[in-house]
């Protein structure tokens, strides 16, 4: 008993019970139900009529009666009953047993000594599954405030965040850590360990094998950054790290992160920080803060006919997540694929969009990353004042109120000499003795709205073919391409901005 409570617990205890009384043996709640059980009747015997009923009806008199034990004759089975705590009887579970007759010698003996062991297991199961509950309920408590943060919440993120450890820090650097299979619960714990607790870290909801830290911009006083530090103690990790962001811009750090972590795959020390800044939402100005809020304002402005339907908030954070993790946004924001298909479908009726085009995918992500990005921030062209929506609102110069007319409009904003040079920098690494080849397939492949079998068929090669050619395209770039979030949005803009240059 003492062995098989050590190894198996009760389920192994229930079953070699089962087996020494040749029937059926199991542990009942205090209102009759079976919570756990093993064996049968033996097949050789008449069957009893109900053994759930028959151990139910035997709780009942065992609560009755106040006593210490029960012990019922049906005929052909004698049911017996043990409380597992004595000192607690009217609330306790109870081992029931149900056994052919005669009795087998000794076996209520039996009973009375495995009690103790058995007790203890599911104490201790209990306690585990306590455990197991809170564990889940602060992982699902950090993985919405990570949605909040990636929405823009940045004020509901932080009253959410009271009452969980750390606190969020701000300005943070994100960090995506790709556990080996089956690790990520260690790895957390490693990652908990290498920075003394100071990140918030959440086990992503999108990738079952991803971690997302949210650390403190400076670096801990003493020791080894945090993300090198995990990619040193965990064989075959890998690390991506954002720039430094504020903490209003974790959306940005988390795509960041994401590209530097297609980079560190190919990397000797698995581990690479984000080096190509500045974001296109910074450099568009006050011209493309209208150009947004104008593509924007249906969607943001729409009123849901019934209760239950998404309102604007919620339809722009499923744009959002559908364009950062694509499919994988049913895992993001919890709901069926068949309710992102609906969404996706109303979003693109009030915006004007078909959202099949990874043109019209490119123009909306810019507008949603420009509407998250703070207006100051942006950078306005040499000569021109720095204005908000607002105060374009102000001096009467308003952008139209719908998307009509968008493509054109969003060529006047990539003409910015601001944003021709975040488009030259984009595609600086390609001007390398490779920079042809990877340009044919770079074009070729957002040609074919980022889909691998049409792009294998434009470059005239199969299809892993045209999936090696661009993994090398992501070293080169140091980008995600293949895998959501993807760098496609921001390509597909600086090539057309070299396509529309002045």
């Amino acid at each position: 008993m003492q062995r098989l409570a050590r190894n198996g617990g009760t389920a192994e205890l229930l079953r070699w019970l089962s087996g020494r009384a040749d029937g059926w043996a199991g542990i009942a709640g205090s209102d009759g139900t079976v919570l756990s059980a093993s064996g049968t009747v033996a097949p050789d015997v008449p069957q009893p009529p109900d053994v759930p009923r028959l151990v139910a009806d035997g709780v009942r008199a065992l609560a009755e009666r106040g006593a210490l034990a029960y012990s019922h004759d049906t005929g052909a089975h004698t049911a017996l009953l043990f409380p597992l705590y004595a000192d607690d009887r009217g609330a306790a579970p109870l081992l029931a047993v149900v056994t052919p007759r005669p009795v087998a010698a000794g076996l209520a003996t039996l009973l009375a000594d495995v009690l103790m062991p058995l007790s203890l297991c599911w104490e201790a199961e209990a306690v585990e599954r306590k455990r197991r509950r809170v564990d889940l309920a602060e992982s699902r408590g950090r993985e919405a405030v990570l949605h909040l943060l990636m929405t823009g919440q940045l004020s509901i993120a932080r009253q959410v965040a009271g009452a969980l450890r750390p606190r969020l820090p701000d300005p943070v650097r994100v960090c995506v850590v790709e556990c080996p299979g089956g690790s990520r619960d260690e790895v957390a714990r490693v990652c908990a360990e290498a920075d003394g607790g100071r990140s918030w870290i959440v086990r992503c909801p999108v990738y079952a094998r991803h971690l997302i830290l949210v650390m403190p911009a400076e670096e801990a006083p003493e020791g080894t950054a945090t993300d090198e530090a995990v990619a040193a103690l965990v064989d075959h990790c890998v690390v991506g790290v954002s720039e430094q962001v504020p903490l209003a811009d974790t959306a940005t750090g988390y795509r960041q992160a994401f590209h530097a972590l297609a980079v560190a795959r190919e990397h000797p020390a698995r581990h690479v920080r984000f080096g190509l800044a500045p974001e296109p939402a910074l450099v568009v100005g006050s011209a493309g803060r209208q150009w947004a809020e104008a593509l924007l304002t249906p969607l943001l402005t729409h009123v849901p006919r019934r209760a239950q339907d998404p309102g604007s908030q919620e339809l722009a954070a499923t744009a959002a997540s559908w364009l950062a993790f694509s499919s994988h946004a049913t895992g993001h924001l919890k709901v069926h694929r068949n309710t992102l298909a609906a969404r996706l479908k109303l979003i693109g009726e009030l915006l004007g969009l078909d959202l099949h085009r990874l043109a019209d995918q490119s123009a909306l992500d810019l507008a949603l990353r420009i509407r998250a990005t703070p207006a100051p921030v942006c950078t306005p062209d040499p000569g021109e004042p720095a204005r908000t929506a607002d105060s374009a609102h102000a001096d009467g110069t308003a952008a139209p109120a719908h998307a009509n007319g968008a493509a054109h409009d969003l060529d006047e904003v990539l003409r910015r000499p601001a944003v021709q040079e975040w488009a030259a920098r984009q595609l600086a690494p390609m001007t390398g003795p490779a920079g042809p080849a990877a340009e044919e397939t770079l074009r070729a492949w957002l040609g074919c709205e980022g889909r691998l079998g049409p792009t294998a068929a434009e470059l005239g090669i199969s299809v892993p073919g045209a999936r090696k050619r661009l993994t090398r395209l992501e070293t080169v770039l140091q980008r995600s391409l293949l895998r959501p979030p993807s760098a496609r949005y921001d390509l597909w803009l600086a090539l057309r901005a070299q396509e529309v240059k002045p």
